[in-house]
């Protein structure tokens, strides 16, 4: 009796863990399954055939009779599923690997791209598939400050002897929780820290810390800073599945006044150092409770209302400094409902560029993050290109690069502005310049054009 309640009780475990696995290996290249990739995939593969062998041996054909057929059929599906997945993985990144010339290039220098293999993210940079990088801890973590300044210059190299530009490095290093660079650079407190000091010494210390920021940054050969953070500070009630943007331990302040000078600041000194920033996270974080890590989020609050306050800081500090402007995950309601303003062209062309003049540099935030995977990834992409967003961040994941710009290379023709991907490439070609001026060397692109 015990030996017939404990058989039953395996076979029925196995119907939902071999659900499970299946969806796992059908989807392994999903970011959220990043863990499960590499040996684990392999261990999960051995696994599953283990299983089905077992079941097969175990005479489950003839004893279960229907249940027992769907077990053994089940339990082929996960390294079905897992072959499926890396075949489909491995044909994006193969037509991507493959693709040259003029259109491939000016596709490529829209997107930011994070990396863990050098050879890997080197191939790309040499075929001007990328047209920057993303360092973050996984690059620095137990490293010499050598190596990675060896390893970042070594990236240049390759760009110039391509005859390509420079690439855009791009750190996350604001100060606080997020210091990605740290400890291998100093770490340094959150701008919120500085609030209660008198004005002047708040800005001295303020432009201090970017130029504390700006000078190690340079000195790896950094040439791109994600920060301030610019996000109003409000009091919402405590979200317990915001596990990644606790805005309320990121913001500098409730006052954007406050905001604006501390963030103008520490934008002049990283400038001061030759690092540009970037102004984070448009339309602002501060009134939204969802984590947009993962979920969906809408700002409600009428544009004239946001103008005099949360979005008081970004148009003021772009006015008076290069900075970028990173744009998030968030929709606007009034403007644009359907469409996060990452990649809505009635917030990007028809508000920044349009209503408020802004021909600066605007980046997305990562674009790995669950409300673009909702949307749909290519939609996204092509939404982007097409808003007047000139650099397309990938960063937690860099192998969704293959994807996300394979969406790009295979869009159907004509779903792609050509008019607008021109106005961006006019914008990142006069960044480089006035970069190549700041740093004393002579004023060309450097492009195969």
């Amino acid at each position: 009796m015990l030996y017939k309640l404990i058989g039953r009780l395996v076979t029925f475990l196995l119907l939902p863990l071999g659900l499970l696995l299946t969806f796992i290996s059908a989807n392994i290249y999903d970011p959220y399954l990043i863990p499960l990739r590499g040996w684990w995939s392999a261990a999960l593969v051995a696994g599953s055939l283990a299983v089905f062998g077992a079941l097969v041996a175990g005479g489950y054909v003839r004893s279960k009779g229907i249940l027992g057929k769907l077990l053994i059929l089940l339990w082929c599906l996960p390294p079905i599923a897992m072959a499926s997945a890396v075949a489909i993985f491995q044909i994006h990144k193969h037509v991507v690997l493959e693709a040259e010339g003029k259109r491939a290039e000016a596709l490529g220098r829209h997107f930011i791209v994070g990396y863990s293999s050098f050879d890997e993210i080197a191939a790309l940079a040499k075929k001007g598939l990328i047209g920057g990088v993303y360092i973050s801890h996984r690059n620095v973590e137990g490293r010499p400050i050598d190596d990675v300044k060896k390893e970042i210059a070594s990236l240049q190299t390759i760009r110039q002897e391509a005859g390509l530009p420079p690439l855009i490095v791009a750190a996350d290093q604001e100060g606080g929780i997020v210091s990605h660079m740290s400890p291998l650079l100093t770490p340094l407190p959150a701008l919120s820290t500085l609030t209660p000091l008198p004005p002047e010494e708040r800005l001295a210390k303020a432009e201090s810390f970017g130029q504390i920021h700006g000078r190690e940054l340079a000195s790896i050969g950094i040439t791109l800073n994600f920060a301030p953070v610019v996000d109003l500070l409000r009091q919402q009630p405590n979200n317990p599945l915001d596990f990644h943007s606790m805005i309320s331990r990121r913001a500098i302040s409730e006052d954007p006044a406050i905001v604006s000078d501390v963030a103008l600041a520490y934008v002049r000194g990283l400038e001061s150092a030759g690092i540009e920033g970037t102004l984070k996270h448009f339309p602002g974080l501060g009134r939204i409770r969802q984590d947009t890590h993962h979920f969906r989020a809408d700002l409600n609050t009428p544009p004239s209302e946001l103008e005099a306050s949360d979005w008081l800081p970004f148009i003021q500090v772009l006015a008076r400094s290069n900075a970028f402007l990173m744009v998030g995950h968030v929709a606007v309601t009034a403007i644009d409902p359907a469409s996060a303003a990452s990649h809505s062209k009635r917030v990007v062309s028809g508000l920044i560029r349009g209503q408020w003049g802004f021909e600066g540099i605007i980046t997305t935030d990562d674009l790995v993050m669950g409300p673009i995977y909702e949307h749909g990834v290519c939609k996204a992409v092509v939404e982007a290109l097409n808003s007047g967003v000139d650099l397309l961040l990938i960063a937690y994941d860099g192998l969704q690069f293959y994807r996300m710009y394979h969406c790009a290379l295979t869009a159907p023709q004509g779903s792609i502005d050509e008019a607008m991907l021109e106005k961006s490439a006019t914008r990142l070609n006069s960044r480089v310049v006035k970069q190549q001026v700041n740093m004393g060397t002579p004023e060309s692109t450097n492009s195969r054009d």
